[in-house]
């Protein structure tokens, strides 16, 4: 599975930073380890089992030093997967989902047979759906975490997972039509109404499964009677009488109706 070319750019310039600076903290903080934490840290074992303790305790911050000290200096052993994880996972529980994405989908792509891809799959894309911003802000992240529950879906259908996927991409297409619609209305307000009939049809055309199908239909509508084209809206109106027979919105195309000329 491969993340869109913006997406490996970005994430690769903000951890390829991140990994320079860490690996120097990282040379630094070894320069001066006891004894005593070199001797446990020759053990892999032993070195995950201390860094999984702190990540059980919520010590995030020192988890990810300890699993990053694991990436870094084991990566034959067979701790190396789950090290990765529960590295992507510590910067998950801190929120920070971009360095996250980063460790799961390197996980995936170095380590394709691991008992945690399932989850590292999973959990990728709850990456994006953490970084999915307000509907009105730029939306790029949503569609990503949307492209990402999807292959989870197709990969693990039978899996408890997929069900909570399918109700994340749900969300997330609702937030998509809600941008959608608020571009239409207020261009509805400038009483700019072909641009008004673009963002209905764009919402219509891509989210019509969604909880603002109606309001759009019924939108472009009330454009198409602003710009006396009446024909349309009486296919439209038909369309509406079809597709949404339980829509709170039929008094209000019922007023319309009576309001054609005949």
């Amino acid at each position: 599975m491969k993340l869109g070319k913006s997406s490996h750019s970005y994430l690769k310039y903000v951890c390829i930073i991140f990994a320079l600076c860490f690996t120097a903290a990282t040379l630094t903080s070894c320069g001066s380890s006891s004894k005593s934490d070199k001797e446990i840290n020759d053990d892999p074992e032993k070195a995950y089992n201390i860094a999984y303790k702190k990540y059980q305790a919520k010590d995030y911050y020192d988890a990810i030093e300890d699993f990053g000290l694991i990436k870094l200096r084991y990566s034959g052993t067979k701790v190396i997967d789950k090290a990765i994880f529960y590295l992507g996972m510590s910067y998950y529980m801190r929120e920070e989902f971009v360095l996250a994405a980063y460790e799961f989908e390197y996980l995936l792509k170095n380590y394709p047979g691991s008992e945690l891809s399932l989850k590292a799959r999973y959990q990728l894309a709850m990456c994006y759906y953490g970084l999915s911003p307000a509907y009105n802000l730029d939306q790029t992240y949503t569609k990503y975490a949307i492209q990402e529950f999807r292959n989870f879906m197709d990969l693990y259908p039978k899996d408890p997972l997929s069900l909570e996927a399918e109700k994340r991409i749900i969300e997330l297409k609702n937030k998509l039509a809600m941008k959608e619609l608020k571009a239409a209305e207020q261009y509805m307000v400038l009483g700019n109404y072909k641009s008004a009939i673009i963002y209905y049809d764009a919402l219509l055309d891509e989210f019509f499964e969604t909880e603002y199908a109606d309001d759009a239909l019924y939108g472009k509508i009330q454009a198409l009677m602003a710009k006396k084209r009446y024909d349309d809206v009486k296919k439209e109106i038909e369309r509406f009488e079809t597709k949404f027979r339980n829509s709170s919105l039929l008094p209000n195309i019922n007023k319309i109706k009576n309001q054609l000329p005949s």
